[in-house]
């Protein structure tokens, strides 16, 4: 219990820090206003680029004992089920990783745009979107998919959660959340660039309540 709990920690970690590099690398007052192009990083400090990319990298393998820590939340339930989640968590954050890793350079070359030609800046925003910002389509897909693992494993019972739990798959609390930052837009611009990190932040919040719970009514027993 005291390893899972601790591995649950780290993966709050990693959504908190990861989530603080990505607020860095994107965030400005004017970035819903200028998603197009990527034009959004060209109110983002060069400093700022620099802190949070090397805030996401040193962040993002701790997602990985995030997602150890629901392994073990689940393999009593079906260790199988729980290897999958488990597995297709590492291939996400594996992908989000090299996507975070590919921002701050990103967002230099927007900066660099008045200093070469227009056809060699679109050309980079072009190749950048073919091979990096794809990344962000599968990872959605990766994401829906560990998802419907997740609550599958929950709905066959003997796992340490609740039952209840299964709603707040991560790809429910993502949609959640972008609704709530299109109806919000105060909020939006804040909550937004960091989506994948607020959404894990409570997963793995939830998830120590619930082993908390879990163990409590066992030492009640």
């Amino acid at each position: 219990m005291k390893l899972t709990k601790i591995l649950g920690y780290l993966g709050l970690f990693a959504s908190i820090l990861v989530g603080l590099g990505e607020y860095f690398l994107h965030y400005s007052s004017s970035i819903l206003e200028h998603s197009k192009d990527y034009e959004f990083f060209k109110f983002v400090s060069l400093n700022n680029l620099t802190t949070g990319h090397f805030l996401a990298v040193i962040g993002v393998p701790f997602y990985y004992a995030g997602y150890i820590h629901i392994y073990r939340m689940l393999k009593s339930g079906n260790e199988t089920l729980a290897k999958l989640v488990l597995a297709i968590g590492f291939i996400a954050f594996t992908v989000g990783g090299i996507w975070i890793g590919s921002r701050a350079s990103i967002g230099n070359i927007v900066h660099l745009k008045d200093t070469m030609n227009a056809s060699t800046y679109q050309n980079l925003l072009t190749h950048y979107t073919d091979h990096m910002e794809i990344l962000v389509k599968a990872l959605r897909v990766i994401i829906a998919s560990l998802s419907v693992v997740f609550a599958i494993a929950i709905l066959k019972g003997g796992t340490y959660y609740k039952k209840w739990m299964a709603i707040f798959s991560p790809i429910v609390i993502l949609i959640l959340l972008v609704i709530i930052g299109k109806l919000i837009p105060s909020l939006g611009k804040h909550m937004l660039p960091i989506l994948m990190n607020v959404t894990h932040f409570i997963l793995f919040t939830l998830s120590l309540i619930q082993l908390k719970n879990y163990t409590k009514n066992h030492q009640n027993a």
